[in-house]
């Protein structure tokens, strides 16, 4: 049993942790709040971009098969991009992660040779070193914490060439997609080749016959938009995961303080039992001393 000397050394030492947990929560918060205004404020992009893309996609009707990015690749590789964190203390965010990455490995019928590996994130690098897989390309700058959207277009390029110089047939992208502040799920993206019925609805076929004059004609907007579009789609699977980390953290450093508070808690009351036991102890044998002078 801890002396009481050991046990105040204890609860001070619980306290610091406290105290430090309870400023990263504090820290992640304000982040977590900041990257979800970034988020909303980017979604309207978002929509439009992919609105134009579908009126587009409509006006070309069958000619949409016809377009690279819209066909498999002529590669027999495939390239797999990992989203995770530059940084840990967030729960069960990578772990989750990771996990979801080996099922969705053993979900594709590629062999292990067959796969490229390009990550953004600390984390995800490191793991992937650690179960001897390589990484054909490392993106670390910017920081996953300072994405901004010309990153986000240097991640589409680069997935984008490998795609369209014969060297890959396909293109996967997994980042921890953000539902709620309590809810981030791992999610596949199909990045490349993208699927023509994406874009394809019951309402197409009005759009097609408008009276919308477009200058210079449908597919060379069409060729153009797309690397919009797709450099859209990975600043927002960025955002969603950086999101997502500071809502792991947030939730982590909220259970660490919760915790630390019950134990401090429990060790009070040990250590105020063994203080009452200590002087009740002293006092018997105070008295115990003057019934003997008697």
């Amino acid at each position: 049993m801890a002396s009481v000397k050991e046990l105040r050394l204890r609860i001070k030492s619980i306290g610091n942790i406290k105290q430090i947990t309870r400023a990263m929560e504090m820290v992640a918060t304000t982040k977590l709040r900041r990257f979800q205004e970034r988020a909303i404020a980017t979604r309207p992009y978002a929509e439009e971009i992919s609105t134009l893309v579908q009126h587009l996609a409509a006006a070309l009707g069958e000619d949409l098969e016809d377009q690279p990015l819209f066909r498999a690749g002529k590669g027999e590789r495939t390239a797999v991009c990992l989203v995770s964190s530059d940084r840990g203390l967030c729960g069960p965010y990578n772990s989750n992660l990771f996990r979801e990455f080996e099922a969705g490995l053993r979900r594709l019928d590629v062999l292990p040779e067959a796969l490229d590996f390009f990550v953004y994130g600390r984390k995800g690098y490191q793991y992937l070193k650690s179960t001897g897989r390589k990484v054909e390309r490392y993106f670390t700058e910017p920081e996953l914490e300072k994405i901004d959207y010309r990153g986000a277009a240097r991640v589409a390029a680069a997935l984008r060439e490998g795609f369209e110089n014969g060297t890959y047939k396909k293109v996967l992208v997994l980042h921890t997609a953000f539902e709620s502040m309590v809810k981030f799920v791992p999610t596949w993206v199909d990045f490349l080749p993208i699927e023509a019925a994406s874009f394809q609805s019951d309402d197409d076929g009005g759009r097609k016959d408008s009276d919308i004059i477009l200058e210079p004609d449908a597919e060379t907007i069409f060729e153009h938009l797309i690397p919009r579009y797709l450099e859209t789609r990975i600043y927002n699977g960025l955002i969603q995961a950086l999101t997502s980390e500071y809502a792991s953290r947030r939730m982590s450093m909220k259970n660490a303080t919760e915790a630390a508070g019950d134990m401090q808690g429990e060790l009070k009351q040990i250590y105020n039992r063994k203080r009452q036991e200590g002087i009740t102890k002293d006092l018997l044998d105070i008295v115990g001393g003057a019934e003997a002078l008697r």
